[in-house]
């Protein structure tokens, strides 16, 4: 028996001994925590939208798409999370869809981030071309790059899947994890990964170090690129989550087998939604213009609040 059997019928044993309520009180706090985190996510976009300071920098435009990227990971993230639950098995092609898309939006974030480092290190190492090479048209053509180089991991998967799976799989009902869907790709699904966080890495490992050398002289931008950069890393790290993810759940599974659920639900929590949170909000508000902003917002959305009477007031 293979480790999606065993994972399957861990998961099983473990609900069926958890009952009913616990199972819903796990979809409540999952649910809960995912409308709190996109509203916040979604206040942030709000403020990007709403002043045109923002839209005209490519470093924003850079974090807002990562802050988009994350609000739609996640959204498909719990929609699987809650559909696990309360049907258990869902039809195979809505699986393929959903598990390709969470699959692209997974891979987008850490090109994302090196996008945004590598915009640091011109403006430090480049300010007298950095207008000219870091255009606004540049930055929505990287950001198509992102989702190309991103489709490279997973639409292979699909072609292959369209090709050899007979029509009746697609109409088949599958516990919808990515090792259950495109079963054949696994050894190369692991390979590509790695060799895609190696080369982030070394690409971010090399902007931090050039700005780190170059942090040590009076130039104070370097320093706040410095600071940035290394915050960029600590986002990746968070990223990085992800990609351990099948090795912790098979260590879950030998650790735990009576309540691999539980330890499932915690790791979900951890892996998928703390990252979504703590990201693109330390991003956010650290930044000095973007908290400004954000803030002024908010007071207006208070006086705008208070301004308005009730009708029977005015009676």
């Amino acid at each position: 028996m293979n480790l999606s059997s065993n994972n399957i019928t861990g998961v099983t044993a473990s609900r069926s001994r958890e009952g009913v309520y616990i199972a819903a009180a796990k979809n409540v706090i999952v649910v809960a925590l995912f409308i709190s985190i996109n509203y916040i996510n979604g206040t942030l976009v709000h403020t990007f939208s709403k002043h045109q300071i923002f839209s005209m920098n490519p470093r924003y435009i850079l974090f807002i798409h990562m802050v988009l990227n994350d609000m739609l990971q996640l959204t498909v993230s719990v929609l699987l999370f809650v559909l696990s639950y309360v049907f258990f098995t869902i039809n195979a092609c809505i699986c393929c869809s959903l598990v390709t898309l969470a699959a692209l939006t997974t891979q987008n974030t850490p090109l994302n981030l090196v996008c945004m480092a590598t915009e640091c290190f011109i403006a430090v190492f480049l300010p007298l071309r950095h207008a000219q090479l870091c255009t606004i048209r540049r930055t929505y053509t990287l950001i198509g790059l992102i989702w190309l180089v991103s489709s490279a991991a997973i639409i292979p998967d699909v072609l292959i899947a369209l090709a050899t799976e007979p029509l009746e799989y697609f109409l088949s009902r599958v516990f919808c994890v990515r090792d259950n869907i495109f079963p054949k790709l696994i050894e190369k699904v692991h390979v590509y990964n790695i060799v895609f966080l190696v080369l982030v890495w070394l690409v971010l490992f090399y902007v931090y170090v050039k700005i780190l050398v170059a942090a040590k002289g009076a130039n104070a931008d370097a320093k706040k690129a410095r600071d940035t950069v290394l915050l960029h890393a600590f986002q990746l790290l968070l990223c990085m989550l992800t990609y351990i993810a099948p090795v912790l759940k098979r260590s879950l599974f030998l650790w735990f087998p009576g309540h691999y659920a539980n330890a499932l639900f915690v790791c979900y929590i951890v892996i998928q939604m703390f990252p979504r949170f703590l990201s693109p909000i330390v991003y956010g508000l650290r930044d000095k213009t973007f908290r400004q902003y954000l803030k002024r917002n908010m007071l207006f959305k208070k006086i705008k609040t208070k301004s308005v009477k009730p009708l029977h007031s005015l009676k």
